[in-house]
């Protein structure tokens, strides 16, 4: 009996887990769809609302690292402009993997179609659980 109570918890726990990832893991799914969905809008504070509002938020780019919330809206302001600059985005997801109960790791290509030329490349976000909420913490693309 002691193990078949052993078997059922352990299946329970299991299912539970399972079922916390694909919450989690679908939350941030929907975090880059918005993203998706904002930048094809021309909506770059949308687009931004998915990264973490802080001055330790990290971005590395093809110009370096920049810090902070404000700095980065500031330099995608900078680099698309407008909507011919920021052309139509699509991703392609290529791995999204649970680092512990509060980090996500999502690496995948990214490409604007732009009638000023197409320009695409790769990612890797790191995403934490602030408040209940899945943000962008660190993102490197190039």
């Amino acid at each position: 009996m002691k193990k078949i109570f052993l078997v059922f918890v352990a299946a329970f726990l299991f299912i539970v887990s399972v079922t916390a990832q694909s919450k989690d893991e679908q939350a941030i799914r929907n975090s880059l769809n918005v993203q998706l969905q904002a930048w094809n809008n021309g909506d770059v504070e949308t687009f931004m609302q998915t990264y973490w509002q802080n001055d330790s938020l990290k971005f590395i780019g093809k110009s370096g690292v920049t810090y902070g919330w404000q700095n980065t809206l500031d330099n995608y302001k900078k680099g698309y402009p407008d909507t011919a600059a920021m052309g139509k985005l699509d991703f392609n997801i290529l791995e999204v993997k649970r680092l512990s109960a509060i980090y996500f790791f999502v690496v995948g290509k990214w490409h604007l179609t732009r009638s000023i030329g197409d320009v695409g490349g790769h990612f890797t976000l790191l995403f934490r659980k602030i408040k209940n909420k899945w943000v962008i913490v660190a993102d490197h693309s190039s």
